[in-house]
């Protein structure tokens, strides 16, 4: 049931997400904006429009995309955002989520590689880049949250949390935290490491990859990207702030609260992002890894923070 109810959640949330970013970028920018839903319409009207498939590719091509949006929608039920005691706990491993993702950024490399363009490989190769410098970092950062726990459950990371709200204000928490929220938004694309709404060519990561889909096929990219989003803040909050998620009882009235608590958390990150995104500016690709490299230093500090102060 809670594993439901966090999928519905990602699926009709992640675009209004999105949408909310666009929203408050364009605000503060100076600019009216589209308005919150406008992701969904721009989803609809692509999902419309005939599916192309450029002279050349194979099956991996057209199974990128169904691929992306498959390891989103598992990592969704899989990453305790809603409660801990959930069907798929069992398989909600620190490592398994986090090779899910990776799973999902193979995918869409390889889609951009099979295309056989200048800019497809291109894409591809600064991805996978950046993926060799994210992962890592993910696996230290939560591991340091995990040597408290005893286990890299994220269940049980979140309910050890949720259980000792004041270990959040550790050193090691705040490191991993920092480190985690670095490669987030790495692993997202988003400013400083990749702009989303850029169209030019010397500075595309995730665009130069997808420049060859259209129609269903990218509307389904579209909203992985999204969802991969909205999961990625959803357990930054969880393992950080854990207030509101239902550990014990799963009534209705705490799956409630715990949506509400989802929400608010995930728009108030979101929110954040984005008002940062409007003061900064994209990093150049070769001090990304620079930026990458502090973010995995952080985690290792807080590996042996937490070794030490247990």
């Amino acid at each position: 049931m809670t594993a439901l109810i966090q999928v519905i959640l990602v699926v009709a949330g992640a675009p209004l997400l999105a949408g909310m970013m666009r929203q408050i970028r364009a605000r503060l920018e100076g600019r009216a904006g589209a308005g919150v839903g406008q992701p969904w319409r721009d989803l609809r009207k692509l999902a419309r429009k005939q599916p192309i498939t450029p002279h050349g590719t194979g099956w991996v091509f057209r199974a990128a995309p169904l691929l992306l949006a498959a390891t989103a929608l598992v990592a969704a039920a899989a990453v305790p955002l809603v409660a801990t005691d959930a069907p798929l706990d069992g398989v909600s491993d620190l490592f398994a989520v986090v090779a899910l993702l990776a799973l999902g950024s193979v995918a869409l490399a390889l889609g951009g590689l099979d295309t056989g363009t200048a800019f497809g490989g291109m894409g591809a190769s600064r991805e996978v880049t950046i993926l060799a410098l994210v992962e890592p970092t993910i696996l230290v950062s939560v591991f340091a949250l995990s040597v408290r726990a005893g286990s890299t459950n994220l269940a049980a990371i979140v309910s050890s949390v949720a259980g000792n709200p004041w270990a959040v204000l550790s050193p090691a928490s705040l490191l991993a935290a920092a480190a985690l929220a670095i490669v987030t938004i790495a692993e997202t694309g988003r400013i400083p490491v990749d702009n989303p709404s850029t169209h030019l060519e010397l500075t595309m990561i995730h665009e130069a990859m997808v420049l060859e889909y259209a129609g269903p096929d990218l509307a389904l990219i579209e909203w992985a990207s999204a969802a991969r989003l909205s999961v990625l803040l959803g357990l930054l909050a969880s393992l950080f702030a854990p207030w509101g998620i239902a550990t014990a009882d799963l009534g209705p009235l705490a799956l409630l609260v715990a949506c509400l608590a989802l929400v608010v958390k995930v728009a108030a990150l979101g929110a954040l992002l984005a008002a940062g995104e409007v003061f900064m500016a994209k990093l150049r690709l070769f001090r990304v890894p620079e930026l990458l490299a502090g973010s995995f230093l952080m985690a290792l500090l807080a590996v042996a923070a937490s070794f030490f102060l247990t």
